[in-house]
């Protein structure tokens, strides 16, 4: 088993987020030693641009057999294309399933992985990801129109009780796990686990970054 971190040097909401210290200790790094206690991987390998997330990474135990390439690193870059990318790189196509963890996953549990894992290979699966739940009900979401003004998308739901009302999730951005020789398939079987509430959260912009320090510097 094989698992690449896509981990680019730019970032537009958080410049530098990969290499952000929580605990004296940069994001990418705590999640590399994560995903090494796992010890569901053969390999750990770092797809990066940077030569410094190339150092940290290696400093903490992953490989960088290969420096991303400019047009895999923008913005508009799949994650799809980057392990293929990477798959290329290594000649591991014989290698049934690759995990995609991001380098911010810095609350991500073993449990989970391995919850994964066995998912995937019970329901025989091409693709796995990782939901949440919203926190409240999107039917009830409301679009705030200027200083003054705001209106709800849906007023159906607004006298609805909350139970009631069906739910729906979001990817969680955890991680991903693709059977290696679907990657290339337009029509693909997929899976899910679902991820509790309070357990993980990925790290989208300041406000993350500043609640995630709290959660592991204990400083609520």
């Amino acid at each position: 088993m094989i698992c690449i971190i896509p981990a680019r040097k730019g970032s537009k909401r958080i410049k530098n987020k990969n290499l952000k210290k929580i605990l004296n200790k940069p994001l990418i790094a705590h999640t590399i030693q994560i995903v090494k206690k796992s010890k569901i991987f053969s390999r750990i390998i770092v797809s990066t641009d940077c030569e410094k997330i190339a150092k940290i990474a290696k400093k903490n135990g992953a490989e960088i057999p290969f420096i991303r390439k400019k047009n895999l690193s923008g913005d508009y870059v799949g994650t799809k294309d980057v392990m293929r990318d990477a798959i290329k790189n290594l000649n591991s196509e014989n290698i049934k399933y690759h995990f995609c963890v991001y380098p911010t996953s810095i609350l991500l549990s073993i449990k989970d992985l391995k919850r994964g894992l066995s998912k995937i290979k019970r329901t025989n699966s091409d693709y796995l990801i990782t939901l949440k739940n919203f926190f409240h009900p999107p039917q009830r979401s409301i679009l705030i129109k200027n200083s003054y003004e705001f209106k709800y998308l849906n007023k159906s739901f607004i006298s609805k009780r909350t139970q009631d009302l069906k739910k729906y999730y979001h990817d969680a951005g955890a991680f991903y796990i693709y059977k290696t020789s679907s990657l290339n398939k337009n029509r693909i079987k997929k899976t899910f686990i679902i991820l509790k509430k309070f357990k993980f959260f990925d790290i989208d912009d300041i406000e993350d970054l500043r609640f995630i320090k709290k959660i592991k510097t204990n400083t609520f």
